[in-house]
């Protein structure tokens, strides 16, 4: 068995906590932290993802209204064991050049685009996670048949469950009110 670096050992017996991201600089680039385990980004990213990534963020910063910062690949510190990546949020809250992450209460979307690699998580896991840190907009946008053509799922925090429910499933023109007016050509964020 090889042997693990010594920065991969978890610096406590509880494990890894939020801010102990920052102090890992030989980990590797995507690095999350998920109910106090690290998780990396190994596999290589296909185009569809950075294209989908991209398209996204360019479109959804020409109608971010003003005050709202729309970035991309920074972690966001829900609580102190879980500091995931989503790969396009919207935030009300600028932060500073040196800083990386933002807060999730001032998230008011977060979109993951699934890769093989991420699909369990990414359906799975981090929707709870976003929904019970109060993050209000959900996406998860899929490569419905492997070929590009893609689709955004939509979801919305039911304040009462603490869960996300469905508002939508777009193939061809997302349009919604909601965290703000945005709309979307969905076939053409890949190209």
């Amino acid at each position: 068995m090889t042997q693990l670096p010594d920065w991969m050992r978890p610096p406590r017996p509880e494990g890894w906590l939020a801010e102990d991201l920052d102090i890992l600089p030989d980990a590797p680039r995507h690095t999350e932290l998920i109910d106090g385990a690290l998780v990396f980004m190994m596999s290589p990213r296909r185009r569809w993802h950075s294209s989908v990534i991209f398209a996204l963020r360019s479109g959804l910063t020409s109608q971010a209204p003003e005050g709202t910062v729309i970035d991309s690949e920074m972690t966001v510190l829900l609580d102190k064991h879980n500091r995931p990546e989503p790969d396009v949020i919207a935030s009300t809250a600028a932060i500073d050049g040196d800083a990386t992450w933002y807060d999730a209460k001032d998230i008011v979307l977060a979109i993951e685009v699934v890769s093989p690699e991420s699909e369990h998580r990414d359906k799975a896991v981090i929707p709870h996670k976003y929904a019970e840190a109060g993050i209000r907009h959900f996406w998860r946008v899929e490569d419905a048949d492997g070929n590009g053509a893609t689709t955004v799922h939509v979801y919305e925090l039911d304040d009462h469950t603490r869960t996300y429910v469905p508002t939508g499933i777009y193939r061809e023109t997302l349009k919604v009110d909601l965290p703000f007016p945005i709309e979307l050509d969905v076939q053409s964020l890949y190209g």
